[in-house]
This record gives structure tokens, C-alpha cells and sequence, in this order.
């Protein structure tokens, strides 16, 4: 990419797409086709289109989708599996219609199978049976790997998937039942800690381990990928290194300042026991991860109070 290339960040007002366009322009980017859903509806076929056809990017970073929890998952199976089918479709066939020269796509780790061996190699995908509560997600991820794949196989179409582990950091959703965990977890111990609880309660046994990505890191992986890598073969983003969810609430717990009892509450689903990432070949590449888990989740948190009057609910 050259600073001045046409470049359509899909997804800019998201978690993802936010930390990529803050990166782009740190990097002195400054030709950025910015879009959000009231100007596009990348669910809309023919929008999509016409704005491929009109504005004619040059690279794209596909870092739209409709994203969620465990329970967001659960309760919205449909919308999930069809809104990113839709999404990634249109796009997709969008850029290579229109002379797109690069695509990155980014996916996910629930691609990978529930008991994948650990850490998850790029060649666990599609060796067995997906977590099943958020397999319509993740099919629809898959999906788009492939349909990346078949695009390079039969058009020559120079498209990247690239699979982040699990997120957090500035511009995350802080719902309490549609967030991911750590976000949760962080607004949970802090309305705990205001209101003087005596107790927090977590999903789950807390034993299953987790891997986090701080979205600027991300950011800059998928930068440095979109001008370093150009092969179909996916690569997973990610620290390499995980930690139990019932650490993990420790950690926010002390970076909050909240000091009551956490219980765990043993009806609710723990998801699949480990997701870490095997990340050799993203580091053969040349790029590894910079910001430490704790140093993270503490700057995370002074987002978050610095915005809490209009945090995504």
C-alpha cells in the first residue's frame, strides 16, 4: 500500500476496524473510504456494489461483522450466521468485481474445533466438530476463509484471511450480556465495586483458559500482514500465551480496585475448555505482540471510564 492508496476500512466503528483505521493513520495513510451503516448497508447487495463500482478501493480490510458473547450467540443463531454470510459476501465479490487489488479478511479462533489440539495450528480447521455455542458464527467465518480461498483459485483475486484470537481494548462493547468476556468483566467488577457489592458473580467454573489480544496489536498485525503476506493459507493473530478465566477476573478485579467475593455460578456454560493460539508462522513472518495482559486491561479500563456515558451497550 502506498500512503495515498484508496482504502475502505469495512467495519471502522467497530472493536476491530477501529484500532486498523487508527493504526492506517498513525502510519500516515490518508486516502481512507470511510462508510458507516447509515451511508452503507453492507447487508444491502446493490449498495455494496455501487459503492465498489463508484469509490473503486484499491485495499480493503474486512473487519465488519456482527459480533457477540456466548448468550448473544445463543439467542441470536439466525442473524449471526446470516448477517455475516451476507456481509462477507458482498464484499468480497465487490472488490474482486470492481479491481480491489488486496482484501485481508479477518475471521476468528471459534473457527477452530471445540477440543482442537492446543495450541491451535492453522491446520486444525475443519478437523472436527465446532463449539456449539457459536458455531453459527463461526460457520460463517469458515465460509468466508473459503470463499477467500476459491476467489485467489479461480480469478486470481489477491485475498488474505487472517484469524485474531479473542479482543479487547478501546471501543469495546461493555454490555453486560451481549459483550465478550473480558468488557463484561470489567464493567461487572467496576458497577460492583460503585455499589459496594459484596459479591460478583461469574459464569461457569472459571477454569477455562483464554487468550487476549490487545486490538491495537491486532491493529498492527493486520497492517504489517496486509503489506507483508500475500498466500491463501490463513494465519492466526495472537500473544501465544493464555490464562483461566477466574485469573483473568482476579486480574480485573485488581485493576478495578474491587475487593468483595467472586462466585461462580455453576448452571451457566464455561464454552470450550482452552482457546490458544499456535502462532509460529505469524512470527516467522516477522511480527509478535507487544502489549502485556495487564498493562492492557488497565488502560482498557481508563477508556472505559473516560467513556462511559456513551460505551456501546
Amino acid at each position: 500500500m502506498e500512503k495515498h492508496s484508496r482504502i475502505f476500512v469495512a467495519g471502522h466503528s467497530g472493536l476491530a476496524g477501529g484500532a486498523i483505521l487508527r493504526r492506517l493513520r498513525v502510519q500516515g495513510f490518508d486516502n481512507l473510504l470511510l462508510r458507516g451503516h447509515q451511508d452503507l448497508d453492507l447487508i444491502d447487495q446493490v449498495a455494496v456494489e455501487r459503492f465498489f463500482e463508484t469509490e473503486k478501493p484499491e485495499y480493503v480490510f474486512l473487519a465488519a461483522a456482527k459480533v457477540g458473547g456466548i448468550h448473544a450467540n445463543n439467542i441470536y443463531p439466525a442473524e449471526f450466521l446470516r448477517d455475516n454470510l451476507v456481509i462477507q459476501t458482498n464484499v468480497i465479490h465487490s472488490a474482486w468485481k470492481y479491481g480491489t487489488s488486496k482484501l485481508a479478511f479477518l475471521g476468528s479462533s471459534c473457527i477452530y474445533p471445540k477440543h482442537a489440539a492446543q495450541p491451535m495450528a492453522e491446520t486444525e480447521l475443519l478437523t472436527g466438530p465446532l463449539e456449539p455455542t457459536n458455531e453459527w458464527y463461526a460457520i460463517a467465518k469458515i465460509a468466508g476463509i473459503k470463499q477467500c480461498q476459491a476467489y485467489r483459485r479461480q480469478y486470481g483475486f489477491n485475498a488474505i484471511s487472517l484469524m485474531p484470537t479473542n479482543l479487547y481494548g478501546p471501543g469495546d462493547n461493555f454490555h453486560l450480556e451481549n459483550s465478550h468476556v473480558l468488557p463484561a468483566l470489567i464493567r461487572k467488577f467496576h458497577e460492583a465495586r460503585v455499589t459496594d457489592s459484596p459479591e460478583v458473580v461469574m459464569w461457569g467454573t472459571g477454569t477455562p483458559k483464554r487468550e487476549f489480544l490487545h486490538v491495537d496489536d491486532l491493529a498492527d498485525a493486520v497492517v504489517y500482514l496486509m503489506q507483508n503476506y500475500d498466500a491463501e493459507e490463513i494465519i492466526n493473530i495472537g500473544v501465544g500465551e493464555d490464562v483461566s478465566i477466574s485469573e483473568l477476573a482476579h486480574i480485573v478485579a485488581d485493576t478495578v480496585g474491587y475487593s468483595g467475593k467472586i462466585v461462580n455460578d455453576l448452571t451457566k456454560p464455561d464454552g470450550t475448555p482452552r482457546k490458544l493460539m499456535e502462532v509460529s508462522r505469524l512470527h516467522a513472518l516477522g511480527w509478535k505482540a507487544s502489549i502485556p495482559l495487564r498493562e492492557g486491561i488497565a488502560s482498557t479500563y481508563q477508556w472505559f471510564l473516560q467513556h462511559q456515558d456513551r460505551f456501546r451497550a
